[in-house]
């Protein structure tokens, strides 16, 4: 079981702040594929990997990393400076 996190149009795309999940995924990308299966909103939020960033136990991270041990995932869009 771990949280999932989804903020700023991630969260108003899926419609929830956050989640708890339980998966056999082993890398981000995989959660992400296991995601966009579930509903039209998940494939609508994560149809462009690219326009995302990820954070696994508050640490920036790839979509390649794998999630042996992690106990919260957040998908967020870049941040910018200002």
């Amino acid at each position: 079981m771990m949280d999932v996190l989804y903020f700023a149009w991630v969260r108003e795309r899926i419609g929830l702040p956050r989640e708890v999940i339980d998966t056999d995924a082993s890398t981000v990308q995989d959660l992400v594929d296991e995601l966009r299966r579930r509903e039209g909103r998940y494939d609508v939020a994560f149809s462009d990997t690219s326009a995302l960033r990820v954070a696994l136990d508050q640490e920036l991270s790839d979509f390649d990393a794998s999630l042996k041990g992690v106990r919260e995932v957040a998908f967020f869009p870049p941040m910018t400076g200002g």
